[in-house]
């Protein structure tokens, strides 16, 4: 049996509907809503006889519109809008339940603009089509009430998973703009650091080496000396250096601990993580960073949690990163970003396990192997 997040099924589902709109397989859900279209099977006295060939053929030149309808704006959108609507009053001739495809093109209007521009739309066709109907004596009143009635929950419905939508592409510009908030101060931290560490040092480097040239001639003793002075301060300038790109590692990972609190907070969802300082390349910063981004954004979509948490630490020779949640939790479902994290660890020589327990959490972990030169650094534990 093929599962329904097989790589390509998604890849399809994803050329029809704009994977940003993150509404998995909502829009072919939605499509079952056309069965109505075919109740004169069990009804067959309120429709023409010949009214199955002519809803086969509205059927089949509805789908392209409404799958184009998700990429359309403006006036692409409102001329596929009256398609559906056009298509509805030629049905409404043989078949009463055409008014589905109106009732499709309400629950599209939202997208149009503004809520004005929308309502007053969706109302036009509505109308419109009203009166179309009244002149088909075929049960008129009961049709009409029934479009304006589930067109108008369609169109709610569809106006607050549009605000939902416009939300959580607010949101993921806030999240960008928490990193790119983040990365400008630690370059500015990091600017600081090494003027404070820097600026003495090779100032006395300066001095010393123009002192050693001055006693060249007149003391070559003294001037070795000096020489000697300044290895020894170039060396402790390296060592300081090196102990503070230790720090400057971690600034990846503590960007995207400010991008999961706003984005986990802002849900109602309470955040807590621990970080060891661990000195880590900068490409294996990276893959472990994008892991979690991913693992935060699973607990915010798909959890229902009210708690989260990562954790870093070192175990050994090995570096532990754990985000939990207390959410649902419940079966393992390839995809929700898992495949992706999966192959991400494994090109990073890691192991990813994913626990979860219905009703309890989930709890993802990833160990990597630590580089030889790792440790730990000063400042050992940030709590937050």
């Amino acid at each position: 049996m093929i599962s329904l997040n097989h790589p390509r099924l998604l890849a399809w589902r994803d050329r029809l509907v704009p994977a940003e709109l993150d509404m998995g397989w909502g829009s072919f859900i939605s499509l079952g809503y056309m069965a109505f279209l075919f109740l004169p099977l069990l009804m067959p006295r309120i429709a023409s006889a010949q009214w199955l060939m002519p809803t086969l053929a509205a059927a089949a030149l509805f789908l392209p519109l409404y799958f184009r309808a998700y990429w359309a704006k403006g006036r692409e959108l409102v001329l596929l809008l009256l398609a559906m609507w056009a298509l509805g009053c030629a049905l409404v001739q043989v078949n009463p339940f055409a008014n589905t495809l109106v009732i499709y093109a309400c629950a599209f209007a939202p997208h149009l603009g503004s809520l004005r521009t929308s309502l007053l739309f969706a109302l036009a066709m509505t109308a419109s089509f009203s009166f179309y109907l009244i002149g088909f004596d075929r049960g008129a009143p009961l049709t009409i009430g029934i479009t304006y009635l589930v067109g108008a929950a369609c169109f709610v419905g569809s106006y607050f998973m549009r605000e939902n939508q416009r939300k959580q592409v607010a949101l993921r510009l806030s999240h960008e703009e928490v990193r790119r908030l983040a990365a400008l101060a630690e370059r500015e931290r990091i600017g600081r650091d090494l003027h404070d560490l820097l600026g003495h040092t090779l100032s006395l480097i300066a001095l010393k080496s123009e002192l050693a040239n001055r006693l060249w001639e007149r003391d070559p003793l003294a001037a070795r000396q000096e020489v000697r002075e300044v290895e020894r301060v170039a060396r402790d300038a390296l060592a300081q250096v090196r102990r503070a790109v230790t720090g400057i590692r971690s600034a990846g990972l503590a960007a995207e601990m400010a991008s999961a609190r706003l984005m986990l907070e802002t849900d109602g969802t309470a955040f807590h993580y621990e970080l060891e300082r661990v000195a880590l390349p900068p490409e294996l910063e990276t893959c472990l960073a994008l892991v979690v981004r991913e693992a935060v954004t699973n607990i915010q979509r798909h959890a229902r949690a009210t708690r989260a948490s990562v954790r870093l630490q070192q175990d050994g020779d090995q570096v532990l990163v754990e985000v939990q949640d207390n959410g649902r939790g419940g079966d393992i479902v390839p995809g929700n970003g898992l495949t992706g994290m999966r192959e991400r660890v494994r090109a990073c020589g890691a192991e990813l396990r994913v626990d979860a327990v219905r009703g309890e959490g989930t709890r993802l972990t990833v160990r990597v192997p630590l580089p030889r030169s790792g440790g730990l650094a000063a400042d050992a534990l940030r709590t937050h």
